[in-house]
């Protein structure tokens, strides 16, 4: 309902009076002119209020006077569901809408706004979790105790809503414990405990997070909790403890560090506090806390270089986390010894820190003052338009309506105000974590000379004494055309003066390395693409460590080289040498993931497949450095290789299912607990644990949905089109181009029909192809596959049919010539004079076919041969069988990795290129040809 226009009565800019008449029009009250202008006040700093003020009226009353006149609603009485999330909704935006209101107009300090906030947030939950176990009680009975006590669900909640001091607008990360195993008691049916603390963990979350007319509650965020997506939404105490004792991670450290039970019931809240103390506080003084700090640190900075976040009152330098950073390393260091410091409030820590002479007094002030301040500047920028965002706006309005909620005099003044605060911030954190020692200048003289010279290449080719009169003028001519082409681009005061300080840094490292004009071109070829991007000059000249191992990695691989040209952001890998080179496990590569995708809004598409990219890009420089160094032999490289695929595709189908699952509901029959029924099959060098860099991957996509039932959402669609929009999905994850490049070029050719078929069929139809319709090279290919991603069901549907073909009995002599006919299209294909180590006579292929033919020949007598999927170990059974001696499977074996090494090597391009001698391998694989290949 509208209403005769009102007349402003705040000296407000144009634009802001605009919107306010425009927000105030919709509002249908008569005041008295004090009230009004009050009103006026808070619909111009937060449209958020106007909303909720149309939507309720009755709470205008309160935000003006101070005393609200609305309850927190009683969900003890019976509600639906509806209407219980309709009744959390409302309190929640009163309440939200009162805290603003009580800061404009009765300057409430910054910090009572915030416990109010959280206090809110625990009492929202607790209504939720209250109004969930008595829907669920009556049908399924409660969990007891031993004693016949009622067992609760222990809500964790983690970051800020663990310390107490939660943003306006914030997801809220919980996690969700239970004290023991057992079955219900007292319902019309019981469960299991774990069963019924899962019902009532997702009813919970449906409680809160689901955007219904009113809005939502909470964005609830599970990540954080064991095994991260992948693991179970609750977990009995002994999992809890036993995952912390065995696989907790220092990140989840940090993380637990503010966990804080909302729902404390003894004697279980007790219990559940000291199970987790020890993982978090270390009983000796922890300096491992410092260096796990300085990696998280080079990850903000990483991440600001990425995504340029210059206003970001959070994230960026100075931003919120570094003092929440600083904070907590120092609880860490010294927590263990010291139980005064174990605080989950950062304001408590910080005061506990300075009593106990751990921090000083002038940087508990600057951080203190600053931090609130800040967090003030947030508090209002959320309260605007009850949005989760930290970076200031740049829009004049959005501008305007801050200058007001913060009482600042204009836009310029209160950016400035936040810009100085920021930098007292960075200075304590730099304080903290001291940078690395530059090198002694002495050692900078010869490239300072060479820099800054303006003599001729000739001339300045005499100083280089470790190189040869060509190679050294070659040198500087690279040098000096680098120094010409700089001068031509738009690089700016700081750009100039961080190449002036960092070339003769980077000329001392060729010098140190002994390396020669192809190395320095190489690294000049990395500058040019970051030239003009001074933060990536800057980590080089401030990381000497970096800039060590980028001259090495160069002269060692010419595609590292170009790697790191075309991918910047890898250069924030170099920064730690023993992080660079650390050999992973498999389980290192999926938590590494988890941990990257944690930080990543799994709604923004762009930003996931960013991401997925970005650590794709940053595992692989590791394992090429691991491998040019000798750390990793060739097979191990293919095996990291793979490992990284495979963590990478699970979590693509992960991403895809769920995003399929939100837009269309679930296949008939499934829901979010349920297996999926899917699986990603593995060809080619995926499947055969061969892969190497850039490899594509050859993938089979196979589902085992019988219904043509709709999916269980509200735009439901026929269940096998939705296994169909699921792989388009996962092809869209893998194959979109973006700034970081393709995830992987995904080739589905191999499929039932090729290019002609589904793109993903039933299990059961995959096997009624291979047995009636497939070619002789299909089932050659068969002999290289493994299921890398699927439920046991359906990986044991899979495997049946794998073995049902590839022990097919077969005509020796037919099979022979359909497998070397297929060899000649192969050798036709790629010109039959072609000297490539895998196409030649006598190379790579040639030995995978001989493999391929041994299993497909001898498989009906011996299954060995197709038990597993990579040559290496098809030679070893194809010896065991007694279809060749062992001493013939070890050369051949031994042929094969050198041939494999030497095609590896000319994929990387080590500067300095040794010729190998291939013969004596290229002559074990012809004779081996010959045997079984030509002889009857």
């Amino acid at each position: 309902m509208s209403h005769q226009p009102t007349a402003s009565l705040l000296n407000l800019p144009a634009e802001l009076s605009q919107a306010l008449a425009l927000q105030r029009a919709q509002l249908d009250f008569s005041l008295p002119e004090a009230q009004e202008r009050q009103l006026q006040q808070l619909l111009a700093a937060s449209p958020l209020l106007g909303r909720c003020l149309k939507l309720q009226p009755h709470i205008l009353a309160g935000l003006l006077s101070g005393e609200p006149g609305f309850h927190a609603p009683d969900l003890s009485q019976p509600h639906t569901e509806p209407q219980a999330m309709a009744a959390l909704r409302r309190y929640r935006n009163a309440s939200l809408c009162q805290i603003l209101a009580d800061d404009m107009l009765r300057a409430q300090q910054i910090s009572t706004a915030l416990t109010r906030v959280s206090a809110l947030a625990d009492e929202l939950i607790n209504l939720a979790y209250q109004w969930a176990w008595q829907e669920l009680a009556p049908q399924w009975g409660q969990p007891l105790d031993s004693s016949g006590q009622v067992m609760p669900l222990l809500i964790l909640g983690m970051g800020k809503l663990g310390g107490g001091e939660l943003n306006f607008s914030s997801d809220i990360d919980l996690i969700f414990v239970y004290p023991h195993n057992g079955d219900t008691s007292g319902g019309r049916r019981s469960t299991e405990n774990q069963q019924f603390y899962t019902k009532l963990g997702q009813k919970i979350i449906l409680l809160l997070n689901q955007v219904t007319a009113d809005g939502f509650v909470y964005r609830v965020d599970m990540r954080l909790r064991p095994f991260g997506d992948s693991g179970p939404l609750v977990l009995s105490f002994a999992a809890f403890e036993d995952y912390y004792q065995a696989q907790g991670r220092d990140w989840e450290r940090y993380a637990m560090l503010k966990a804080r039970i909302l729902n404390p019931v003894a004697p279980y809240a007790v219990e559940l506090q000291a199970m987790l103390k020890p993982f978090v506080y270390r009983r000796y003084i922890d300096y491992s806390a410092i260096e796990s700090l300085r990696r998280m640190k080079q990850l903000i900075e990483q991440e600001n270089r990425r995504r340029n976040r210059v206003d970001n009152i959070k994230l960026g330098a100075g931003g919120i986390r570094e003092v929440e950073f600083i904070i907590q390393t120092l609880q860490l260091i010294r927590g263990g010894r010291i139980p005064a410091i174990q605080q989950q409030s950062i304001f408590a820590a910080m005061q506990a820190l300075l009593q106990e002479g751990l921090l000083d007094p002038e940087a508990e002030q600057i951080l203190y003052h600053d931090y609130l301040w800040l967090r003030r500047v947030e508090h209002h920028l959320q309260g605007m338009d009850d949005q989760q965002t930290q970076t200031l706006p740049a829009d004049a309005l959005s501008q305007q309506r801050l200058v007001l909620a913060l009482q600042a005099s204009d836009w310029p003044t209160l950016q400035q105000q936040i810009d100085t605060a920021m930098q007292r911030i960075h200075q304590q954190f730099r304080l903290v974590i001291a940078q690395e020692d530059q090198m002694e200048p002495q050692e900078l003289l010869l490239g300072r000379m060479l820099w800054d010279s303006d003599q001729s290449a000739t001339e300045l080719a005499e100083h280089l004494d470790w190189l040869t009169p060509a190679d050294a003028e070659l040198l500087m001519q690279h040098l000096q055309q680098f120094k010409a082409d700089s001068q031509k681009r738009q690089v700016g005061p700081r750009g100039r003066e961080l190449l002036a300080k960092l070339l003769p840094s980077l000329l001392h490292g060729v010098e140190q390395e002994q390396a020669g004009p192809i190395v320095l071109e190489r690294v000049l070829g990395v500058l040019r693409q970051i030239v003009s991007r001074t933060a990536y000059l800057e980590l080089l000249f401030e990381n000497p460590p970096a800039l060590q191992q980028l001259i090495k990695l160069c002269g060692r691989s010419g595609w590292l080289a170009e790697h790191l040209a075309r991918y910047p952001m890898l250069l924030d890998e170099l920064i730690d040498p023993e992080l660079l080179y650390q050999v992973a496990t498999v389980a290192d590569y999926r938590d590494r993931l988890r941990q990257q995708m944690l930080r990543v809004p799994q709604d923004d598409l762009e930003l996931v497949m960013e991401a997925l990219r970005q650590y794709k890009q940053a595992q692989t420089l590791r394992i090429a450095a691991a491998d040019i160094t000798g750390i990793l032999p060739l097979m191990k490289v293919s095996d990291h290789l793979t490992w990284l695929a495979e963590a990478l595709m699970d979590t693509v189908v992960e991403l895809a299912w769920q995003q399929m699952a939100d837009k269309y509901g679930y296949p008939a029959g499934l829901d979010a607990h349920s297996s999926k029924g899917f699986a990603v099959i593995a060809y080619g060098k995926l499947g055969g644990l061969e892969l190497g860099y850039g490899s594509d991957l050859d993938l089979v996509f196979l589902h085992q949905c019988d219904s043509l039932a709709p999916t269980s959402g509200a735009r439901g669609i026929d269940s096998r089109q939705f296994y169909l929009k699921l792989v388009q999905r996962i092809l869209h994850l893998c194959t979109t181009r973006t700034t970081s490049g393709l995830l992987y070029e995904v080739d589905t050719r191999l499929r039932p029909s090729g290019n002609a078929g589904l793109l993903t069929v039933h299990v059961d139809t995959y096997g009624e192809y291979l047995r009636q319709d497939a070619w002789t090279w299909e089932h050659q290919a068969l002999a290289r596959t493994r299921l890398i991603y699927g439920d046991a069901a359906i990986a044991s549907r899979f495997e049946q049919i794998r073995a049902e073909i590839l022990a097919k009995p077969r005509d020796l002599e037919a099979l022979r010539g359909e497998v070397r006919d297929m060899r000649q299209k192969l050798r036709e294909h790629h010109g039959v004079a072609s000297t490539e180590v895998k196409h030649k006579a006598g190379g790579i292929v040639d030995l995978e076919f001989i493999s391929q033919f041994l299993v497909l020949g001898y498989g009906a007598l011996y299954p060995a041969l197709y038990q597993y999927s990579d040559n290496i170990r098809i030679l070893d059974a194809a010896a065991a069988c007694g279809l060749m001696s062992p001493a013939q499977a070890q050369q051949l074996q031994q042929a094969y990795q050198q041939l494999r090494s030497s095609s590896h090597r000319q994929t990387l391009a080590p500067a300095e290129v040794a010729v190998e001698d291939l013969s004596g391998a290229e002559q074990q694989v012809r004779d081996a040809w010959q045997q079984f290949m030509l002889s009857v």
